[in-house]
């Protein structure tokens, strides 16, 4: 008995979850108290009109559990009730892992309850179930992978039974019809009803016609139109910023402050990666920024490509420090999804 089915990112922008075989799709909503996945609400409502199963979740950067949450919420709000929500708790740009886990974690997950009267699911790795011991009443969504082989959905999947969960995540190599990349593979270990009670409210998969991320007195839009927007002077400043913006002024401020003071390489490995679109709306959204990200872009300061040779034991945010980049600049130039799944002997581009 379970469910088949895929957890997805802005990794997997655009993918048509019409043409995907599977039961339920759990979508990154945030991360930390800056990120908005663009592609979350249009993967959401392509995925609630085929009446997929739903889910959301929130990337924790392990600062103020408390905004974190209160920043998830503030983007989810259309769909509590009828999504399962779910923590995710990685190393990776957590500055509390390993240091305060439980205590962190267990905040989080009360807040949400209280705030919601949903139980949220916490995604782990297997490898650190032990340090939740005593989390309280809340599912688990375990991550444990054979190997990393290419598959399609598996029944049993390896060591299934060895422990409890909800959801078992069991490669991050799958591959399924209608998708040409790799997709995460899980099974939830119940059906639909169990699902919905996961949710809270049931999971009411009618179409919709709204956005369920945004409130009607917000504008719509990716965080970077909304951003470009503002800087052509179509939602004012201070106060009058703050009120035409609603809910969306802290992400969209947050961008704003963040091409203002982030290095200009920073800034060239966030274009790369598409952060920024093209053209005028990269122009726009740069600034007074914009030659000096421009010309690393292009590559106009003489600097030649350097490469590494991962050794073992290293990290990525490791070999990113040792050459003064980012793990995200790391991540573009070599089309790294996971940026803790890395191999020992692999070569990687750093400069």
């Amino acid at each position: 008995m379970g469910m088949n089915g895929i957890d997805i990112s802005n990794w997997q922008k655009g993918i048509n979850l019409d043409a995907v075989p599977c039961d339920f799709v759990i979508m990154k909503a945030t991360e930390g108290t800056w990120y908005v996945n663009p592609d979350c609400e249009r993967a959401y409502q392509q995925a609630k009109n085929a009446g997929k199963c739903l889910g959301v979740y929130h990337y924790a950067e392990g600062k103020d559990a408390k905004a974190e949450a209160d920043f998830f919420l503030k983007h989810i709000q259309g769909y509590i009730g009828e999504a399962l929500i779910a923590l995710d708790w990685e190393k990776e740009n957590n500055s509390s892992f390993g240091k305060n886990d439980l205590n962190w974690v267990k905040q989080w997950l009360d807040y949400i309850h209280g705030k919601t009267g949903v139980r949220p699911l916490l995604y782990i790795s297997q490898s650190i179930m032990g340090k939740f011991n005593g989390i309280g009443d809340y599912g688990l969504w375990v991550a444990q992978y054979a190997n990393m082989n290419t598959t399609g959905y598996q029944d049993a999947p390896w060591n299934e039974g060895k422990y409890n969960c909800a959801i078992r995540q069991y490669s991050s190599c799958g591959r399924l019809s209608g998708y040409s990349g790799n997709l995460d593979l899980n099974k939830f270990y119940g059906d639909k009803t169990a699902w919905n009670r996961y949710a809270g409210k049931g999971n009411v998969t009618k179409p919709s016609t709204g956005t369920a991320a945004s409130s009607t007195s917000s504008p719509g839009g990716t965080v970077l139109d909304l951003v470009v927007a503002t800087l052509q002077g179509k939602y004012g400043n201070g106060d009058a910023r703050k009120t035409a913006l609603g809910n969306r002024y802290i992400e969209v401020q947050n961008m704003i402050n963040h091409i203002a003071s982030a290095s200009a390489s920073t800034l060239a490995g966030e274009v790369k990666a598409g952060k920024y679109g093209n053209g005028d709306a990269r122009k726009i959204a740069l600034g007074s920024r914009y030659n000096e990200v421009q010309k690393i872009v292009n590559g106009s300061t003489g600097l030649a490509a350097s490469y590494h040779t991962i050794k073992s034991g290293e990290t990525l945010s490791g070999i990113a420090a040792k050459y003064g980049t980012t793990v995200a600049k790391l991540q573009s130039l070599n089309g790294i999804k996971n940026a803790n799944k890395i191999y020992a002997g692999s070569k990687i581009r750093v400069k």
